[in-house]
């Protein structure tokens, strides 16, 4: 993808750029204690991390969380995918923000499923000026 001015709203972790995401899952987490499991929908990254100490480095792919749900987000996957591959092909610049929602709706910049909605606000267009002095430039 060349969703180089393209962003994503994580749930915590602020504004990754789209262009690194390489994967979209959606997976259950164990219950503590008394606590129910819940559902994450992550986008994972190509920047690798690495932990522990120099003798034991590992390196893992990086997940960033965008929605937890108590049910399985089910095609939220795909719809994210495929609001992706339509900002694309228009050469797109804003952020992709993530809600959950009741019921799935669509439109040109957005898609839902899964009870999850994402939604593409492209960036303002600078305004024009005249100025093509040096220092301007």
């Amino acid at each position: 993808m060349s969703l180089i001015n393209v962003w994503v709203q994580t749930h915590s972790d602020g504004l990754v750029r789209a262009d690194h995401v390489i994967g979209i899952e959606a997976h259950s987490t164990a219950g503590l204690r008394d606590t129910a499991s819940h559902w994450l929908l992550d986008i994972v990254l190509a920047t690798s991390v690495g932990s522990g100490y120099r003798e034991g480095w590992t390196v893992t792919a990086l997940h960033r969380t965008l929605a937890q749900t108590a049910v399985p987000p089910e095609g939220a996957s795909v719809a994210l995918a495929r609001l992706l591959a339509q900002l694309d092909t228009i050469d797109a610049a804003g952020v992709i923000t993530i809600e959950k929602v009741g019921s799935d709706k669509n439109d040109a910049h957005s898609a839902s499923a899964g009870g999850i909605h994402f939604q593409f606000v492209p960036f303002q267009t600078p305004a024009r000026t005249d100025r093509a002095d040096a220092e301007y430039l």
